[in-house]
């Protein structure tokens, strides 16, 4: 008797993480290209925030468009995070306000954080959904772990957004986004990785781990 194939797993790598991480990139460099040098300059300031976040909004749509193209898949995540982006990008925009788009990041935070930590209370594996079970071989134990972890970090990045955004300058707040957050989340991710392969996740799994991060 033949053996059934296996699943093929979406395709990863760079583009992945492109996939993820590219919008907060090109409205970073949009909003510094735009950004006044004079800080006191506020119409030139609500200016160059409309036109990175109108440009952060364009790139969300295109990658999720790239990942249901090239990928062959749309995660649950990238859904959801595309849709809070153009929702708050559009205030933002409307408003011309910039405190919309520093908010959407707390919003996300403490969705995830609060709807996986109630996961974990009710017994269910939130994250495995999320990630669409991306890491063969991980037990029942190793997911709910995962998901405890994920929840409670997703709960102080909410927090540390927050004071960030309360102290930090726009410009400031936006390079944070780059140099504050994106190094934490992926040494958080590879601090989980000897917890995973305690529990089941083999050794060639460690390379998906960094490639599914979740993310805002």
């Amino acid at each position: 008797m033949t053996e059934a194939p296996k699943t093929q797993k979406p395709k990863s790598g760079w583009l992945n993480i492109l996939v993820d991480y590219g919008p907060i990139i090109v409205f970073f460099a949009v909003y510094k290209y735009y950004s006044p040098a004079d800080r006191e300059n506020s119409v030139a300031e609500v200016l160059a925030v409309i036109t990175g976040t109108v440009s952060f909004m364009v790139a969300a749509v295109i990658a999720l468009a790239v990942s249901k193209c090239k990928l062959g898949h749309v995660s649950p995540m990238l859904w959801l995070s595309t849709l809070l982006i153009v929702g708050f990008g559009g205030l933002t925009v409307l408003l011309r306000d910039p405190i919309w788009i520093q908010v959407k990041p707390t919003a996300i935070y403490l969705m995830f954080g609060v709807v996986l930590l109630v996961g974990v209370w009710r017994g269910k594996a939130l994250l495995k959904v999320l990630l669409e079970a991306a890491f063969e071989g991980l037990s029942d134990e190793g997911w709910m772990k995962l998901s405890r972890n994920w929840g409670v970090f997703f709960l102080v990045l909410a927090a540390v957004n927050e004071g960030l955004r309360y102290w930090l300058s726009f410009g400031d707040w936006i390079a944070a986004k780059l140099w504050v957050f994106l190094p934490a989340t992926f040494l958080f991710t590879f601090s989980q990785i000897p917890m995973l392969m305690r529990h089941g996740m083999a050794l060639d799994e460690k390379k998906d781990v960094l490639e599914h991060t979740p993310h805002e």
